[in-house]
Order: C-alpha cells, then sequence, then structure tokens
C-alpha cells in the first residue's frame, strides 16, 4: 500500500456504508484512517470517497446514512489536511454496479454528483516535474539473454533519454543508457509517471536492488548519513524514544533508521512547538527528529523533491509514523568505478 501509494496522482478511499463495519475501519486500529493519513503524508494530491456497500440491508440505500458516513470521513479529511469541498463522496454498490459506470438515479434518486467512472475522468493530473534532476527508483533488476542488465521503475522527476549517463546511488555506479520501453514498446525518452525498463550498459545486475535510485552524473541522488524529518506518530504501542530503529520505507527502499535525537515535539492541529528535546513521543503527536540509516540509503528533501522526500515509519507489522524530510546530511560516497 505504502508503495503503491507514493507512487500515484489520486486515491479512491473506499469506505463501508454498512452498519458495524464503517464504525469499525474508522475506529482505533481500522485502516480507513491509517490509509488516508498515509495518502496524505506520501503526496497523493487528491481523493475520490466511495461510500460502498449501499445495498446493505442495514443501509438500503439510505440518504441519512451516507450523510452520516460522508460527514465522519469528511470531517477528519478536512483535519489532516484535504480540501474536502474538492472531493467526491460516492454513495456506491459493487454488487448492484450503483453509481459505478453511470449514475444510478432508481437506487439513489436524492444524489446528484458523479459516478465513479466520471469522477476517475475528472481527475486534474499534477503538472509533471520535468525540469527537475532525473530520479528513478528501481523496482526491480533483471538481466535478460541478450539484452544485458535491465533495471525497472517509475521516473519520478526528470527525463530519461538514450544515450544518458546515470549514476546508481548508493551502489555508485554508472552507466550508459542503451534503450528504454514502456509496456514492450521502445520509447525515445521517459517522463515523470512513467513505468519503464531501460538497458543500462557498463554495469551488472548484481550491482543493483530495488531502492536504489538512478540520477544524471552530474546531479546525482543523495545518500543521506542522517536526516531530520518531521513526523506524526499514528500508532505505536507506548512511544518513541531516542534509540528506536525501526524500518523507514521511502519511495522503493526500506532501510532500518534509528532515532538519534528527538528535537522539538509539536501540537499536531496547529503546528506550533509545545516542548524542545522531548523524551519522547506518542501517538497523536508530532516532531521534528534526527534519523540515522543503518546502511545507505537516497532519500532527498521534501521540498526539493517531494517524491522522495517523504517516508513510513514501519514495526511490529504495522504503520507506526509517517513523516516528511525536511533537512540532511550528505554521506560522502568513495569514487564511482567505471567497467
Amino acid at each position: 500500500m505504502i508503495t503503491g501509494a507514493s507512487q500515484a496522482d489520486v486515491g479512491l478511499l473506499v469506505v463501508s456504508a454498512k452498519r458495524g463495519e464503517f464504525e469499525a475501519g474508522i475506529g482505533p486500529g481500522g485502516q480507513t484512517k491509517e490509509h488516508a493519513y498515509l495518502a496524505m503524508t506520501l503526496g497523493v494530491p487528491s481523493l475520490i470517497v466511495a461510500i460502498n456497500k449501499m445495498d446493505d440491508e442495514s443501509v438500503d440505500y439510505s440518504e441519512d446514512r451516507y450523510k452520516e458516513v460522508k460527514e465522519e470521513v469528511g470531517g477528519f479529511l478536512k483535519g489532516i489536511g484535504y480540501k474536502i469541498d474538492q472531493i467526491p463522496f460516492i454513495p456506491t454498490s459493487a454488487l448492484s454496479a450503483c453509481n459505478l459506470k453511470e449514475r444510478t438515479k432508481d437506487l439513489t434518486p436524492w444524489y446528484d454528483g458523479p459516478s465513479l467512472l466520471e469522477a476517475l475522468d475528472e481527475v486534474v493530473l499534477p503538472p509533471k516535474p520535468i525540469d527537475k534532476p532525473l530520479r528513478l527508483p528501481l523496482n526491480d533488476v533483471y538481466s535478460i539473454k541478450g539484452v544485458g542488465t535491465v533495471p525497472v521503475g517509475r521516473v519520478e522527476t526528470g527525463v530519461m533519454k538514450p544515450g544518458q549517463k546515470i549514476t546508481f546511488m548508493p551502489p555508485n555506479k554508472t552507466g550508459e543508457v542503451k534503450s528504454i520501453e514502456m509496456h514492450h514498446e521502445e520509447m525515445p525518452q521517459a517522463v515523470p509517471g512513467d513505468n519503464i525498463g531501460f538497458n543500462i550498459r557498463g554495469i551488472e545486475r548484481k550491482d543493483l536492488g530495488r531502492g536504489d535510485v538512478a540520477g544524471p552524473v552530474d546531479a546525482p541522488p543523495t545518500v543521506a548519513a542522517d536526516f531530520t524529518g518531521q513526523v506524526m506518530v499514528i500508532q505505536h504501542p507506548s512511544a518513541i524514544t531516542v534509540g528506536y530503529t525501526p524500518v523507514i520505507h521511502a519511495h522503493t527502499a526500506q532501510v532500518a533508521c534509528r532515532f538519534d535525537q528527538l528535537l522539538k515535539k509539536l501540537d499536531q492541529r496547529s503546528g506550533q512547538v509545545v516542548e524542545e528535546n522531548p523524551d519522547f513521543v506518542k501517538k497523536g503527536e508530532s516532531m521534528h527528529a534526527k534519523l540515522v540509516p543503518l546502511k545507505p540509503m537516497v532519500i532527498e528533501t521534501y521540498k526539493d523533491f517531494p517524491q522522495l522526500g517523504r517516508f513510513a515509519v514501519r514495526d511490529m507489522g504495522m504503520t507506526v509514523a509517517v513523516g516528511v524530510v525536511l533537512e540532511l546530511t550528505k554521506r560522502e560516497m568513495a569514487a564511482a568505478k567505471k567497467k
């Protein structure tokens, strides 16, 4: 979910209108809030909310139940920073296909908004950041007979063209792009949003892996020795203290990082500093903290590369916190070896 959301231009939040199910999803431990929090922090700019299971006998296409769910979900989406006047709340039923492909006037005569398909068509795409240096986090790397090394990933910023020399960090390997393919078709260039495979010359498959990031030789991806993040704690059984070492998920990388310093505790709603150098930060609170990756990791500041400046903190099989990178200290890398 995190990898997907960190690459998405729009999110579809499906909530159940069924009595009991909706309340469980939005309650403590439910995933409705967790997924919305993650979508916000991972930079999904627009949302569509589908209030599903309107056919359930406890709902029976009731406008009152729709309004109740809409108010509850809308309230907390607004609380975490979404502009809810721009979010369609669509009453749907997968079973009866209500308001999916087209509006279903006979089942929900009281609803006059778009169907789900119409809402998806109305999504405004964010502008593509092509003027920034190339950043392409790798999802996977293949070695293909007769072709060679083929990394696969999604262009987040910048443009990639055949003939370009690119450097992969953290392994610090440089090679030349021979060709680019998307959906088995060769492309003259790749732009942000393109999921591509590209043939790279001069680098072996064993030198690259998921979580590595490709960039231009003259503006390579940043490997952080440490970084300061604004971190929002969503759920944690006790509290986060100095020394805590969970797994940080950023773009396609997953690296254990240690909380080295808790710099300040913030009020989640106003962003005001509540306490300097707190001893601990618990669920529902925010902080500025300094994190140290236990192995080389590419991460960028949120203001320079929002796509690579967001992260989720996972531990014990759950998302403990989410955050953005405010500043970082570059790690000095050994000189790249050319083949």
